[in-house]
């Protein structure tokens, strides 16, 4: 499916059903009845993590977020060069980057300032050599943190960690803050704590979540284990060269082009007026799903190395335990997706089938989107090798080794 996107349900319908994925097996199409309404159904490998290798800059960590292939999919599909791509909830960041990777134009907000610090930085990719000279000129730490970190970090790795935030922090409040301190301030963000030598801290939970410091004395006490001296400088630099390792000339001038033009908000999804009206040829998102991802709990560490609070960030985070409470949200975010998108564009909303099977979104988000004006195309099931990642979540398995992705798409009216 190349070539410049033709805007027609019929379009569409026959780039869906006309898949092939790479192991041959055809589109499953079927009706799915959802209140009043019915929905076309296509169920098949529309991509993998092996049909097109992802840039390695997106190789972030942070939780709840899909693969950069889903995005790409229907970036390729349904934009041409030069459209507006948008995420109302853009976690790391991966529509935005793989939207400027492939030279379309950027809108991104998220609830969390973080998400901006995880995806500024990435429009302008750093020379390697630049960074090493602005990390040499940091001075040696000698001061530890306000608060106990003691059971993640060897005191010596604290000292640098609490002089890589100084450094970071007084920069950006004396305004002297630059691409690469964009860089450092994001790449350190995403190494404080992990499970293997490659992050600052002992050995942890993954590094999308940072568990409380009771827990990881829990860890170490389990583990038999304390907290090494971890080089802070060697391990940004290691990793800036692995985000950095498939990034081409190309790709660096479409990353800068789409970063001087986009615009980033920290904000409520559903009241967005710096977004122009009919303005977006694409939405791309993956919203919070009720309460199975704790936002703050799981970005404490990262809050308090920018300057944030993590209380009240999480506040703002949408936690609904309800589906009804979710909807309610949700509701408000598609009426303002209507408002920003253009006649003819689409929006590919990702939901979960979550809580075990027994909630499935879609048949809440079809209606949603309806009554905030679109049509809903279809109900897109990609259907993929089953990977551990998928449990965190609650996403249900379509059978054993098999997991799925579940996006509705809908198209505002011309």
């Amino acid at each position: 499916m190349t070539g410049p996107a033709n805007h027609s349900n019929d379009s569409l319908a026959r780039a869906l059903t006309g898949f092939s994925s790479t192991s041959g097996h055809p589109t499953i199409t079927e009706d799915a009845v959802i209140g009043p309404d019915t929905v076309r159904k296509y169920t098949n490998e529309f991509w993998t993590s092996r049909q097109r290798q992802a840039s390695s800059i997106h190789e972030i960590s942070y939780r709840a977020c899909f693969k950069p292939q889903l995005p790409c999919f229907f970036i390729s599909l349904l934009t041409r060069p030069g459209d507006v791509v948008y995420d109302p909830f853009n976690g790391r960041g991966t529509t935005a980057i793989e939207a400027a990777l492939l030279g379309r134009n950027v809108i991104a907000n998220d609830a969390s300032p973080l998400s901006r610090i995880m995806t500024e930085a990435r429009f302008f990719p750093p020379d390697l050599m630049a960074i090493e000279k602005r990390l040499a000129d940091i001075p040696a730490g000698s001061g530890r943190a306000a608060i106990d970190l003691s059971m993640f970090y060897h005191p010596d790795t604290e000292r640098e960690i609490v002089s890589l935030r100084r450094h970071t922090l007084g920069r950006a409040e004396a305004s002297l803050d630059d691409h690469i301190d964009h860089w450092i301030a994001m790449v350190a963000t995403n190494r404080l704590t992990g499970h293997s030598k490659g992050f600052f801290s002992v050995y942890t939970l993954p590094p999308n979540q940072a568990v409380s410091q009771g827990s990881q004395r829990k860890i170490n006490e389990k583990r038999m284990q304390t907290p090494e001296y971890r080089d802070t400088r060697q391990i940004i630099l290691t990793k800036t060269r692995s985000l950095l390792r498939s990034v081409t000339g190309t790709d660096v001038k479409n990353l800068n082009r789409a970063g001087n033009s986009a615009l980033l908000l920290t904000g409520d999804a559903g009241k967005t007026p710096k977004i122009q009206d009919e303005s977006v040829n694409l939405t791309v998102t993956s919203p919070p799903f009720l309460d199975i991802v704790q936002y703050r709990e799981d970005n404490w560490l990262r809050c308090w190395f920018n300057g944030l609070d993590a209380n009240e960030i999480g506040r703002q985070i949408t936690m609904a335990r309800t589906v009804e409470r979710w909807a309610e949200v949700m509701g408000r975010v598609f009426r303002e997706l209507f408002r920003i998108t253009v006649p003819g564009g689409y929006v590919a909303f990702e939901v979960g089938e979550v809580r075990n099977r027994t909630i499935r979104l879609e048949e809440h988000v079809v209606p949603l989107g309806i009554a905030a004006g679109f049509s809903c195309e279809c109900v897109l099931i990609n259907q993929q090798t089953f990977t551990k990642t998928s449990n965190i979540w609650g996403v249900g398995n379509m059978e054993a080794g098999t997991n799925t992705n579940r996006i509705v798409v809908f198209k505002k009216p011309q």
